[in-house]
């Protein structure tokens, strides 16, 4: 029996192995998806003072999840299943040593059984941070490491299906823009979780009770290298992703792909140093240490973003307009496919890591402004914007064509999925920007209550409750159209088409 199989659509040849691992990586990332959906939901439904759902205890355990669930776990199956797909599928090659792909997913999936099951019994009450000398049980610490290790797993298969695929000849020339763009993510990824194997494993030691506790500001200034930059494997995979479904909807590819190649290089080389922006209120840095990692440094990563929001447009406002959409100025995005849940992904996750989440993150990032902003709402709104309104619906915008391509299933339920990403990504939008209004008068993050209890208060303003009413019912809808995406993923792959 041959290991390939030939795409019926792209005419790409898949590797047999390499699709059951994408198959897997990625039933996995949506479970953890629907599993921190429903916390982020509690979370909404506490935030929103009108309705203050939770105890504050249940409510800071429940948080440390969510940020987990959905910033690593979600995020780093789905980036998994997108190594694999670039690699073995885009190359048309086979993927080198299978059987350490499966050890990759069997490590992060006890490594986040681990965490998931320590957190919801108590053993880990110590928020996403887990600053010491917060303590939390030996096995919260022995779940990350595990996690971390198989994601680097990962990256190693990646690497060694490119050499495979060069040494074979299944490909001519540079690499594809989209697997170059990945081969960036997984560079940034292995940084990124050694980080976290540095930083997790003397706490292990210290939690376990065999060495003294680390240095409080050494483990911030590690951590931050595993717990910010995890964003920034998000960045640059979620990148990739937006010239794949620029392809894929419009048949758009870049006007200057040496620019965009460049871009991603800037992320390589500056995006985990800018992390540092986390400690930019920590008194034990230096103001010369702050300023270069927060500053030049930092701009430098922006600057890759910026070339990538220029050149996105500019490469799908071409293709449309070759189209024959050439009528004014903008008769090529009113004659864009809108209804296509692809291209719908790519535009509001354009809008919202551009324009809300990337704007924001330059400011809230240099040291004065941080000053007045770090402890607010006005970080989760930053944040949210980026890895949610931006990374979470690409990913869904590219798991749209996965389900077809790689799960040969037709995707359930159409019409459902048209409206998805509106229903998911304009609300998402909403959230973010007035828990940025709302931080701004003063609103603590991570807190459960917004006046008075817990050591937090803020003074009474209308305009703090109105923002917290908005940031709450729209936080629900978009927990709905989170919901849509999961019942859309899952109904295909039990009741969708098979495609032949």
């Amino acid at each position: 029996m041959s290991e390939f199989r030939t795409c019926s659509i792209t005419g790409l040849k898949v590797h047999l192995p390499a699709e059951k691992l994408i198959k897997i990586n990625a039933v996995t990332a949506i479970v953890f998806l629907l599993v921190g959906g429903i916390l982020g939901l509690l979370m909404v439904l506490t935030r929103w003072q009108a309705v203050h759902l939770l105890p504050a205890e249940l409510f800071y355990r429940l948080l440390t999840l969510h940020g987990i669930a959905m910033l690593v776990a979600w995020i780093i199956f789905w980036e998994m299943a997108a190594l694999y797909l670039t690699s073995a599928v885009l190359l048309n090659s086979r993927l080198a040593v299978p059987w350490v792909g499966w050890l990759q997913y069997l490590l992060m999936l006890v490594g986040g059984g681990i965490v998931t099951v320590i957190v919801l019994i108590g053993g880990a009450d110590v928020m996403f941070t887990s600053y010491v000398p917060l303590k939390a049980h030996p096995l919260y610490y022995l779940g990350v490491i595990l996690f971390a290790v198989g994601a680097i797993l990962g990256c190693v298969v990646f690497f060694a299906t490119v050499v495979v695929a060069k040494t074979e000849g299944t490909y001519t020339g540079s690499l594809p823009l989209v697997t170059y763009g990945a081969a960036c993510a997984a560079i940034i990824a292995i940084i990124t979780l050694s980080h976290g194997a540095i930083v997790f494993i003397p706490t292990l030691l210290w939690s376990a009770g065999l060495i003294p506790p680390m240095d409080a500001e050494v483990y911030r200034l590690i951590f931050w290298g595993f717990g910010h930059s995890s964003q920034q494997i998000n960045v640059c995979t979620m990148v990739a992703v937006w010239y794949m479904l620029g392809s894929l909807t419009v048949g758009s590819s870049p006007l200057n792909e040496k620019v965009c190649r460049t871009a991603f290089v800037l992320y390589v080389l500056f995006i985990c140093i800018a992390s540092e922006h986390h400690i930019l209120v920590d008194p034990g840095f230096s103001a010369a240490h702050k300023s270069w990692n927060t500053s030049y440094f930092m701009h430098l990563a922006v600057l890759a973003s910026m070339i990538h929001a220029f050149s996105v447009p500019a490469a799908t406002e071409v293709a449309l307009r070759k189209k024959g959409y050439t009528r004014g100025t903008f008769e090529w995005l009113k004659k864009a496919p809108w209804g296509n849940p692809g291209w719908s992904s790519l535009f509001l996750s354009l809008v919202g890591f551009g324009f809300l989440g990337g704007t924001t993150g330059v400011i809230y990032g240099t040291e004065q402004l941080n000053i007045l902003s770090h402890n607010n709402l006005r970080i989760p709104g930053h944040f949210h914007a980026t890895v949610v309104a931006g990374t979470t619906l690409a990913f869904m915008g590219g798991t749209y064509y996965v389900l077809p391509l790689i799960f040969q299933r037709e995707v359930a339920f159409p019409g459902l999925a048209k409206i998805q990403p509106y229903l998911f990504g304009i609300p998402i939008m909403l959230f973010s920007t007035f828990m940025m209004v709302a931080g701004g008068f003063g609103v603590a993050r991570r807190s459960a209550d917004m006046y008075g209890s817990g050591g937090f208060s803020v003074e009474y303003s209308p305009i703090v409750d109105i923002s917290l009413s908005i940031m709450g019912l729209s936080g629900v809808v978009a927990c709905l159209g989170g919901a849509a995406f999961c019942v859309i993923a899952v109904a295909t792959l039990l009741i969708g088409k098979k495609i032949s």
